[in-house]
């Protein structure tokens, strides 16, 4: 009896104590283990001998720190076997198997376990002989482990069923037997798994479970003899009832182990519901707040419905576009305003003025004529008083007439001294007109004025005053023109002699040797010999098919493809024509205007770009001014000048606004084809006009023209006839052409356009009455001209005879050529043809100019308010975008076991098939544009980067615009920013692959790889038979990789081996994601080179 009492109370003391020692984990758990051992022991002492003694527990502390050392060790074996799936290892084991915060299990294991927990727990071989035997070397998974010393067919013991663990003898020593694995023998002590710990089935020790996990023990299902919820099955006739946990491996294999969706387990042994205003995914240790506290009103929510929020972002985003949108737009018309308001106040002011300068004029030769008749009568009288000598003030005299600023320097001189004593003497002439400050600044914004004092030290500046300057020039340029009407280019030198005026633009004389053009072996020129001289304006003509345009593309250098014999010489020079590109003005037959600009704008443009960089902005606006009023564009210069599919201006104005853009660029040398096509007789004449205009300040302007009027003809200088084949008939002065072909009995009937003439015997229409054949022309022109005759055109000067005209003077413009030294004048050929071909030629213009940043300037400039005016087409990109994010992101729901691959596949294909498309706007509608003003001397480098630079934009838009749709419709684990990192180097990526679609191919070719290339590319790309090297190249492998690491790394704890299983499937490293990064980048900056290489290199198709 008092044994009995003596052991009730040491019991409850040990009880006390060891509780006590388990809230603190400071004390040796011996006295509790100690106490729940012995105390049967004291009880039956007077009825059976005592067991054998039990080795004591080890502290509580010490517990952990196996556990600790033991988790260390199976993040350790997971690192290095799966090193790609471990970003980093601290951090894992903290996520995985921190168990600090609660550590109620191990004292319950502990108590179930009667101390022997650390003769439970697994070896670090047992642990590496686990994990090794999860996944074999192809990846495929194993259900069941290999045999080892304590399970195999020879021995099956209670500790190999799943659920089930032994403890190994603790009397035995390190020469335990062990196996080839090296796992020792544990068969003593079977019983179930604890709660917290999983035990697997073929392997006879613990493992304690991960974080994230919810592991209670087992219960049978009668109805399905199962053990629930893990799905194992006990042997039948097995001693064995449900035990624990019995696997830990990727979630499609123990979907069981994991903490419920809709709950969070903060131990491995304890399952809380999700809260309101909580969600709580799969595997939670903790249940996260919601962002919109009603998405979450009930409790157990799995996943937040963020929907609403995405919606509430792309309708900001919207209204940001908007606004800057509208605000650009109206920005762009004030501006606009302003400038038409300047400049009708600027042309008021120069009418006003001009007409004042008249009224002066007028009034100075009145008082001229006053003043002579004074003179007369003051020189009778002074012969009858010679005494009398007036005296008059020279400072004063100058100081009155300089009071006149409209009047010119040498108008002063004009007038005698005379004159000067009657302007001092007389009032008529005393109201002088008023003068305006005339000032410059880089904007040029102005304000028209009369003259005010400006306060010392400030210059004032307005695009008033600019204008005011420039239409001033303009009003005296039309004055002098109708005074001067018949006046000549000899007139005009002497004119600017006498105003000691300079021409500032180079005089380029073109002359054309025995000049001869092959395609292949078909000659498209042949023995062409004449001159385009300064000052004049020359018409090209001749029939369909005779080379008239092939003509001046040789004469301007444009012969790439070619082979060109005979030579080009400028002012007397055999240099490369094309190093005067920067002054020579070509203007193409089609109309090459850039239509999402305003006329004004497409002018300023050429004009800010091919102007010298030194020449002020009053000038730069005088030349531009001066070419709208020139071809009259002022009606419609703030007019966009229209696509194919939206209507602009008309196309004849079109065609003026094609020759304006090489006018405003003062070109030496300006080659038109076909300027007058589509244009009716006074357009025609008008733009005759301009040219004639452009000649008389020394330009040297040569036009192809179809079926001119005899006015129109009459307004050329000289005249160069082609015939077929291309073989000159006639090349001089338009005053000498029918006197030329009355010497071979051609004449032109009365009321017959002389051109139209011609041209009918050149295509076989008219016979002479002569009898001459339209064939023998060229022939007649050469001998004519004293020219050397191609052998194969002989057997024409026999059938000549008698026929042929009479040699002129003049001297020959080509020699022969020496037979004596064949093969090297044909090396001087190749050579001269490989140096212009593979040599950029050097620039002999003279005119410096804006470099590539000033030119980048303003290319980023014009292609702005183009994207501004294309802003319908980038809306309507945003909302194919934004939709194709719904219905993927709705499609593809996330699913944890594939950490949302299939949504990320579609979203490579689908972003890569619309930002390759887009891009194609970039390079394919400007291509015409982009060679026209290459060939004008302007930067290729200017132009491509500008336009990337501003698509730019769209490429950091568009994944706000994706994501904020599919981000929000799918909802991932990974943040938005990973996934917004990845997808913006995914449009850069794709965006370059877009320009060098848009430069190789054809617009019909581009878009046909821009849907196919995504899609072949990401399907090899995800194939597990393809070669990892081709997958590599693939930069939707790279796209891909880097979404699955940034969501991989939010499923930590009971997630790893799910993320390494992934990982390890498709050949991904969760290290890789810079890489992943910098790979995009790299690609989208390697595809860019290629484009502006292919830019550079391929030529006009």
């Amino acid at each position: 009896m008092r044994d009995a009492k003596r052991a009730q109370q040491l019991q409850r003391r040990c009880h006390q104590g060891g509780v006590a020692m388990a809230k603190h984990m400071r004390l040796p758990v011996l006295l509790l283990l100690a106490c729940l051992l012995l105390l049967p022991g004291i009880a039956r002492a007077q009825q059976s001998p005592p067991p054998p003694p039990i080795p004591p527990a080890p502290p509580l502390p010490a517990v952990e720190q196996e556990i600790n050392d033991l988790t260390k060790n199976v993040s350790g074996i997971i690192s290095d076997k799966f090193s790609f799936c471990v970003a980093d290892l601290q951090e894992d084991w903290n996520k995985a198997f921190n168990y600090t915060s609660n550590l109620d299990f191990v004292d319950q294991c502990l108590v179930e376990t009667r101390g022997d927990l650390p003769q439970r727990l697994c070896s670090p071989d047992e642990v590496k002989f686990y994990f090794s035997s999860l996944y074999d070397r192809d990846g495929d998974k194993n259900m069941f482990l290999k045999t080892n010393i304590n399970c195999n067919i020879s021995n099956w013991g209670p500790g190999c069923e799943p659920g089930w663990a032994c403890a190994a003898d603790p009397v035995l020593g390190p020469s335990t037997l062990r196996d080839r694995n090296n796992i020792s023998l544990r068969t003593t002590n079977c019983q179930a798994c604890c709660e917290g710990f999983f035990c697997p089935r073929g392997l006879t020790c613990m493992l304690p479970c991960p974080l994230g996990s919810y592991c209670p023990r087992a219960t049978a299902n009668q109805t399905t003899g199962l053990c629930d919820p893990y799905k194992y099955q006990i042997k039948p006739n097995s001693t064995n009832s449900c035990g624990g946990a019995d696997m830990w491996a990727d979630i499609q294999s123990t979907e069981e182990i994991f903490c419920p969706a809709g709950y969070y387990c903060p131990a491995t042994t304890k399952r809380d519901n999700c809260s309101r205003g909580h969600f709580c995914r799969l595997g939670s240790t903790a249940e996260e707040k919601c962002i919109i506290k009603g998405s979450c009103h009930n409790e157990n929510i799995q996943k937040e419905n963020i929907v609403i929020l995405g919606a509430c972002i792309v309708g900001a985003l919207c209204l940001l576009l908007l606004i800057i949108y509208n605000c650009s737009d109206k920005f762009l018309s004030f501006r606009e305003r302003r400038k038409a308001r300047s400049r009708e106040n600027a042309i008021q002011l120069a009418r006003q003025q001009l007409k004042a300068q008249e009224g002066w004029k007028a009034a100075k030769q009145f008082a001229r004529r006053h003043v002579n008749g004074m003179q007369s009568h003051l020189s009778r009288t002074f012969s009858r008083r010679r005494s009398f000598h007036p005296q008059v003030d020279p400072d004063s005299s100058s100081r009155r007439v300089q009071e006149a600023p409209l009047m010119g320097h040498a108008k002063m001189q004009e007038m005698s001294d005379s004159a000067v004593f009657a302007a001092e003497s007389t009032s008529e002439i005393s109201e002088v007109m008023p003068s305006v400050v005339l000032d410059v600044s880089g904007e040029g914004e102005v304000i028209a004025t009369k003259e005010k004092p400006a306060p010392k030290g400030k210059h004032r500046s307005t695009h008033t005053q600019v204008f005011k300057y420039a239409y001033g020039e303009i009003e005296k340029e039309k004055f002098q023109q109708q005074e001067n009407k018949n006046l000549t280019f000899t007139g005009v030198i002497a004119m600017v002699k006498d105003q000691q005026k300079e021409i500032t633009r180079p005089l380029l004389k073109v002359e054309f040797r025995d000049l001869t053009l092959m395609l292949g072996k078909k000659k498209l020129l042949r023995s062409i010999n004449g001159e385009l001289r300064p000052g004049r304006v020359t018409a090209v003509m001749g029939p369909s098919g005779a080379g008239k345009t092939t003509f001046l593309n040789a004469v301007t250098g444009k012969v790439n493809g070619y082979k060109m014999t005979g030579s080009v010489l400028v002012n007397g020079k055999n240099v490369n024509i094309r190093s005067y590109k920067k002054v020579i003005g070509f203007v193409p037959q089609d109309d090459i205007v850039h239509g999402n600009l305003t006329v004004e704008e497409n002018l300023w443009f050429s004009a800010k770009c091919r102007l010298s960089a030194r020449m002020k902005h009053r000038d730069m606006v005088l030349i531009v001014e001066r070419v709208i009023d020139s071809l009259d564009l002022q009606g419609i210069r703030n007019s966009l000048v229209g696509t194919v599919e939206k209507r602009g201006i008309s196309g004849g104005q079109r065609k003026r606004v094609n020759v304006g853009i090489e006018m405003v660029m003062e070109p030496s040398l300006l080659i038109l084809d076909e300027p007058t096509s589509g244009l009716d007789s006074s357009s025609s004449q008008l733009l005759l006009r301009a040219l004639r205009h452009e000649a008389l300040e020394g330009v040297n302007v040569c036009a192809v023209v179809h079926q001119p009027s005899y006015t129109l003809y009459n307004m050329f200088d000289d005249l160069i006839l082609l015939a077929k084949g291309g073989l000159m008939v006639y090349n001089g002065p338009v005053k000498s052409v029918e006197e030329y072909f009355t010497t071979l009995g051609i004449h032109v009937p009365d009321r017959v356009n002389p051109p139209d003439h011609y041209i009918d015997i050149l295509e076989g229409i008219v016979k002479p009455e002569s009898g001459i054949k339209a064939k023998h022309l060229p022939v007649h022109w050469m001998l004519y001209n004293g020219y050397e005759v191609p052998s194969d055109m002989q057997d024409d000067i026999k059938e000549i005879g008698d026929q042929s005209p009479q040699i002129r003077s003049i001297p020959s413009m080509s020699g022969s050529t020496p037979h004596c030294l064949p093969l090297r004048n044909a090396f001087a050929e190749e050579r001269d043809r490989l140096e212009n071909n593979l040599s950029k030629p050097k620039d002999l213009s003279s005119r410096k100019t804006p470099g590539i940043f000033m030119q980048y300037k303003y290319y980023l400039g014009r292609v702005t308010k183009q994207r501004l005016r294309e802003a319908r087409l980038l809306a309507v990109d945003f909302l194919i975008l934004g939709l194709a994010g719904v219905c993927l992101g709705t499609i593809a729901k996330l699913s944890d076991k594939t950490f949302g691959m299939p949504g990320y596949i579609y979203t490579i294909i689908a972003v890569s098939l619309l930002c390759k498309i887009a891009a194609l706007r970039s390079f394919s509608l400007e291509r015409l544009q982009y060679f026209r003003e290459r060939e004008s001397g302007m930067s290729s480098l200017a132009y491509f980067l500008a336009r990337d630079t501003i698509d730019h934009f769209s490429t950091v838009v568009k994944p706000i615009i994706y994501l904020s749709m599919f981000y929000y419709f799918n909802n991932p684990r990974s943040t938005i920013a990973d996934n917004y990192i990845v997808l913006l180097a995914l449009v850069y990526c794709v965006t370059g692959i877009g320009y060098t679609f848009a430069i190789c191919f054809s617009p019909g070719s581009a878009q046909l790889c821009s849907a196919l290339v995504p899609v072949v590319l990401t399907l090899l790309s995800t194939q597990s038979s393809t070669p990892i090297f081709l997958k590599r190249l693939c930069y939707s492998k790279w796209a891909l990789e880097g979404f699955i690491i940034g969501n991989a790394k939010k499923y930590p704890g009971v997630w790893l081996i799910t993320r390494c299983a992934l990982l390890f499937s498709n050949k991904f490293d969760i290290h890789n994601y810079k890489l992943c990064i910098l790979i995009l980048f790299m690609y989208g900056l390697f595809f860019r080179m290629v484009a502006f290489a292919a830019m550079i290199l391929l030529k006009k198709r």
